[in-house]
């Protein structure tokens, strides 16, 4: 994230003249073998030096995926939710089994592993955890798959750096592991470099996913959204499958879910796959109760960024600003810890009201654009974040954000 402040001149002066310590780089290995009989992934944590890190706090949750912990060094679980590890010194090992296969409501999957493919997000692999380590230590992690006979690749949001190996870094924490999407199994994968974004499609063989169509798309709205959001990831995956899996698509760091059949462009206009682009593109996240924000950006990009392409012609633009018009009429507050379908409609027709307003007052010097760019150099966007953006790019009182809608 950008910071929110500015460096004194002296600090910067004496921070030249005065050589910073080198971090000490320990490696940390993570392992995981399919285990499709079982529908698990064995996991194995290996920490170079173990007494650099005093200990891991992970957040196991309430569903009782995680078990047979295996720890050199300390394990210490108090109750199901939690479970703490102080590694051994030198050289230290964790191992532990997750359940693949997620069930949610009608029968319907956001995790699954069949005896030929495994599609999951790496979060529910390594789970979150609160870390003690040493300040002078950085941790470098990588990330190696063991593949059942059969299974030909696997793919990640991450840079790959040999043969089912990947390289996790994330600037933004201290304990580096595999979030986001992934595909493991027979795959068919396509690959595109989209600006400065090694971009790659994948999905089980006989999915029915129409990876080219993706891809197509894809190439087409990416220029206009770098344009926008100056934060491309360095890859992209997108990977998808059909029933049981979920309907619906779902945005995580570096890569993007799509159901086969949900549809690239739908009848209303907008696209869920240029949706979840922008959540990657943007990363926004909200607090106080302000999740419009994050939903009504990346909506609101959804439709803007197929007009900027040429998919949106303006009399079909003006029909979907009709249609969700009608679809939000009952819509009284955008307020809320999640946004539903209708607050997201509305949430789009007052970014599309501001946006106008910014153009006007500033003779098209600025429009949502410059509020989107502010937000993303918060760590957490609120209602209040976006009224001072937005007012100190008019030079005074928005009169569209004047409205019970954000009280």
């Amino acid at each position: 994230m950008f910071q929110r402040f500015k460096t004194p001149w002296a600090v910067l002066l004496l921070g030249l003249a005065t050589p910073l310590a080198a971090a000490q780089r320990v490696d940390v290995d993570y392992r995981v073998r399919f285990l499709p009989d079982s529908d698990q992934a064995e996991v194995t944590l290996t920490l170079e030096r173990g007494e650099v890190l005093r200990y891991l706090d992970f957040s196991l949750g309430d569903k009782g995926y995680y078990s047979d912990f295996q720890a050199q060094g300390e394990w210490e679980q108090s109750g199901p939710e939690r479970g703490v590890w102080r590694p051994q010194q030198g050289k230290a090992q964790l191992t532990y089994r997750v359940k693949i296969s997620h069930p949610r409501a009608n029968g319907r999957y956001d995790a699954r592993m069949t005896p030929g493919w495994a599609l999951l997000r790496g979060d529910d692999l390594v789970p979150a955890a609160k870390i003690d380590v040493q300040n002078d230590v950085e941790l470098v992690s990588r990330l190696q798959f063991e593949l059942p006979e059969g299974w030909q690749s696997v793919e990640t949001g991450w840079p790959r750096i040999g043969k089912n190996r990947f390289r996790i870094d994330n600037p933004e924490r201290r304990f580096d592991r595999p979030t986001g999407w992934i595909l493991a199994g027979k795959l068919g994968t396509r690959r595109a470099i989209l600006g400065k974004t090694d971009v790659a499609v994948a999905a089980p063989v006989g999915e029915g996913v129409r990876r080219m169509d993706i891809l197509t798309l894809l190439t087409f709205v990416w220029p206009h959204a770098q344009a926008v959001f100056p934060r491309e990831p360095a890859k992209l995956l997108v990977v998808g499958a059909g029933d049981p899996m979920w309907r619906g698509g779902l945005s995580g760091p570096n890569s993007l879910y799509m159901h086969r059949d949900r549809p690239l462009v739908s009848e209303n206009g907008t696209s869920s796959l240029v949706h979840e682009l922008v959540h990657v593109f943007s990363r926004i996240s909200d607090t106080d109760r302000s999740d419009w924000i994050t939903e009504g950006i990346a909506e609101y990009y959804a439709i803007e960024l197929m007009r900027r392409a040429g998919g949106l012609s303006e009399d079909r633009y003006q029909k979907v600003r009709k249609q969700l018009t009608r679809w939000s009429r009952k819509v009284t507050t955008l307020r809320g810890e999640q946004a539903s379908g209708p607050v997201t409609a509305r949430a789009v027709l007052l970014l599309q009201d501001l946006d106008g307003e910014l153009r006007q007052a500033s003779a098209g010097k600025h429009s949502l654009d410059d509020v989107a760019r502010g937000l993303m150099r918060l760590d957490r966007a609120s209602t209040r974040d976006l009224v001072e953006i937005s007012e100190n790019l008019l030079g005074g009182p928005s009169k569209v954000l004047d409205t019970r809608l954000l009280h």
